[in-house]
């Protein structure tokens, strides 16, 4: 069993303390480091925890440790962390600039730790459906909206909520990204608070995602078209559904199905509508579960640190792309 210990105690920090405290086959959890003095008397009483008065003290205490802290302080951390021969889950966006990203990532190899970045949706009920899915997208559109919350905005839109679908995108699309145009929007904080980038890849592939902080209604949807399929996901609601043409004497047609004809330039078709049986799990729990599995087993860990650098990569190429447009701009939409 590992000894872990949590840096942060904030809204986020506590939904990682009480599924922490769930995985009781996994880890021990020894305390946390808070430096709000009040929030850390409160949280220790709440959770029955031994709050630390050191980061360094609790780094020490410890095989793991789990940074829930603001994106700035990413960096600093996992430092300490990585120099002291702990592995590390870091939440997403792995840091605050790619320079930093970099450096992490040389640190990790130098001192043979593991590191975990915590893009969530990773281990989302629906994309888990897709285990045994054959995926070869060639367009990709993902819609990801919120309401308003404070909490997010010391950041873009981009890496507050897009860069989840960056992550999943570029875990499922196996090419190199050529081209990015984007445009975004500031409307009640300093940086965007909607953007849509367009995301071209080296194989044709292309993808094309929206991002919202400012709406009236959630939603967190990615739809895929391939040659053969189209595959809808609703994180959110967590179901799939995976449509799937066949020729009409296909020796591979699913048997006792329900099957329609449809009628294409290229002759019938038989269409399949499956609906993947979908696991309830605790995707946060589980992601953590899997950082320790990595650890035990010496493997790559699900999100490697590498992955998360390629998403915030990306991430910044859109920011990029974002501030070179003129049409960012603080305003009101009606």
């Amino acid at each position: 069993m590992l000894k872990i210990g949590v840096l942060g105690t904030g809204h986020l920090g506590k939904i990682h303390l009480k599924c922490i405290q769930l995985a009781v086959e996994t880890y021990d959890l020894v305390g946390f480091y808070d430096p709000n003095p009040s929030m850390a008397k409160a949280v220790a009483e709440q959770f029955k925890l031994r709050a630390f008065e050191s980061v360094e003290a609790l780094i020490q205490a410890v095989d793991v440790v789990d940074i829930v802290t603001p994106t700035t302080t990413h960096f600093a951390l996992a430092v300490q962390v990585i120099q002291s021969g702990k592995h590390v889950f870091i939440e997403k966006p792995l840091t605050h600039t790619i320079a930093e990203a970099e450096e992490l990532i040389r640190l990790s190899k130098e001192y043979g730790v593991q590191v975990q970045v915590g893009h969530v949706e990773r281990f989302n009920p629906a994309l888990l459906a897709l285990e045994n899915t054959d995926l070869n997208p060639m367009f990709i559109e993902a819609h990801r909206l919120a309401a308003f919350n404070p909490r997010g905005t010391d950041v873009s839109v981009v890496l507050d909520l897009m860069i989840h679908d960056l992550d999943i995108v570029l875990s499922m699309v196996d090419a190199r990204p050529t081209k990015v145009s984007a445009n975004g929007v500031a409307v009640v904080s300093e940086t965007p608070d909607i953007a849509n980038a367009r995301i071209e890849f080296d194989n044709g592939c292309v993808a094309n995602l929206t991002a919202s902080r400012i709406s009236m209604k959630q939603m967190r949807k990615v739809r895929f078209f391939q040659r053969d399929a189209y595959i809808s996901l609703d994180f959110l609601e967590k179901n799939a559904q995976v449509v799937r043409l066949y020729d009409q004497d296909a020796a591979n047609l699913p048997e006792n199905a329900n099957l329609l004809e449809w009628h294409t330039p290229q002759g019938i078709k038989m269409l399949h509508i499956d609906m993947p049986p979908i696991e309830s799990v605790n995707a946060i729990k589980m992601e953590l579960e899997s950082f320790a599995d990595s650890i035990v087993n010496h493997t790559r860990p699900k999100v490697s640190i590498e992955d998360g650098y390629q998403a915030l990569k990306l991430a910044y190429e859109i920011i990029r792309e974002i501030d070179q447009d003129s049409r960012l701009y603080k305003g009101v939409i009606i």
